[in-house]
């Protein structure tokens, strides 16, 4: 399945309104694709594998490889479509 990750901090404001609409998407995308969280100032190493300059960022998986990055508040509706378009 493809993983979606979505970087965050809990200092971080727009992370915060990301926070419902991540969860919307994995619910909405289950069975289809696995969703997971990274807090970027516990795993800054896994941060910086993906270049993540901003937060809320979103890497896709696909086959092992990274398929796809974006970044910025998204509704769950627009993450899901970015997920199926990559």
């Amino acid at each position: 399945l493809p993983v979606v990750i979505d970087f965050w901090a809990a200092w971080c404001g727009p992370c915060k309104m990301m926070a419902p609409e991540f969860a919307k998407a994995a619910a909405l995308a289950a069975g289809d694709a696995i969703f997971i969280k990274v807090n970027t100032d516990e795993q800054q190493e896994i941060a910086s594998q993906f270049r993540i300059q901003g937060i809320p960022a979103f890497a896709l998986i696909k086959n092992g490889k990274l398929a796809a990055q974006t970044a910025g508040f998204q509704p769950a509706p627009q993450l899901i479509a970015w997920m199926r378009q990559a």
